[in-house]
């Protein structure tokens, strides 16, 4: 079990979800990543076959060595107040720290013609080669939350075969089975389902005035749960022939994390209330893959105080070795 021990009136893991993403943080959250964000340059990532990805990259301050790669969660974006917070911690640690948008996230849907789905694996494998190739001499290191830290993982199942050299691997409440996170989603609190419903619409819209003649998603308003809305997106703009097809081509449960040799560490909180936490018994057991499993959290939250700092930067810090 953790260390992390919030104080007794953060205890919730709903809370402590909220919290994690509350307007409230934002001034304190960019004002302690401060270096990171003034030496920051957008930069776009050639990942092969017409595809880029946007990114947002700090150098180090002082003699290169470490490289965090770090991968946001759905709907969330290389601003979204974790990946600042935990970047922050990280250059102030003299780490070159790429905080990478997915497809369609952080307002790049004009980038490229095709729509996002959690299936886009090679994008990102390519992606983070690329910035390996591009840094030989430094010692990379790659971070994700929720999505994010699935895409990580599958990252790291691939090194291999893709020729990656990986110091570490962080996953923040990763997304185990795909199947029981939607589930989590419609049938837990709806603020969850609005939300992403939300967000999701909110990034259609912008995809559509970016090719509008190629797409006509008709009136969104029409969805009401995640399930019904994802189902719609596979069958119409997906080769998957179905939702269940498309949700087992991103699950990491099963035999996916068998081959692993890239040494990963799960970060997993018991009262998320999006990601089951029994989930983690249907991991393939590798020998460099560690668990580790904390009673409070939430979702991606870990809040440590009423100052509203999160444990999640000391955490990744220690991890990677900083």
């Amino acid at each position: 079990m953790s260390e992390f021990q919030p104080p007794a009136l953060l205890k919730d893991g709903h809370l402590q979800s909220v919290l994690a993403s509350l307007s409230l943080r934002r001034r304190r959250v960019q004002r302690q990543a401060e270096p990171l964000l003034r030496a920051a340059a957008p930069e776009l990532i050639d990942c092969g076959q017409g595809v880029r990805l946007l990114a947002e990259h700090t150098p180090p301050a002082g003699v290169p060595g470490r490289m965090a790669v770090l991968i946001h969660g759905w709907e969330g974006s290389s601003r979204s107040m974790y990946m600042v917070s935990v970047g922050g911690r990280l250059a102030r640690a003299g780490f070159r720290v790429v905080r990478l948008n997915l497809r369609d996230h952080g307002d790049s849907q004009h980038l490229n013609a095709g729509l996002f789905h959690s299936c886009r694996l090679d994008e990102v494998v390519q992606a983070v080669r690329s910035l390996q190739l591009r840094y030989p001499d430094e010692r990379l290191y790659l971070g994700g939350f929720s999505l994010g830290g699935n895409f990580a993982l599958r990252v790291a199942a691939r090194a291999a075969d893709a020729g990656l050299r990986i110091e570490q691997v962080a996953a923040i409440c990763p997304v185990l089975d795909p199947r029981a996170t939607l589930a989590a989603l419609d049938g837990g609190l709806p603020h969850y389902r609005l939300y992403f419903i939300r967000k999701w619409c909110r990034s259609l819209e912008r995809k559509r005035a970016a090719f509008p003649d190629r797409y006509d998603f008709g009136a969104l308003e029409r969805f009401r749960d995640l399930r019904a809305m994802t189902d719609y997106f596979v069958c119409n703009y997906t080769e998957y022939p179905d939702l269940d097809s498309y949700l087992r081509g991103y699950a990491v449960t099963g035999d996916r994390l068998a081959r692993l040799d890239v040494p990963a560490e799960i970060l997993l909180a018991d009262d998320d209330p999006v990601i089951p936490i029994g989930d983690m018994q249907r991991l393939a057991r590798s020998p460099a893959l560690r668990i580790h499993r904390s009673r409070y959290g939430g979702h991606c939250g870990f809040i440590a105080n009423y100052r509203l700092e999160s444990w999640l930067d000391r955490y990744c810090a220690r991890l990677f070795g900083a």
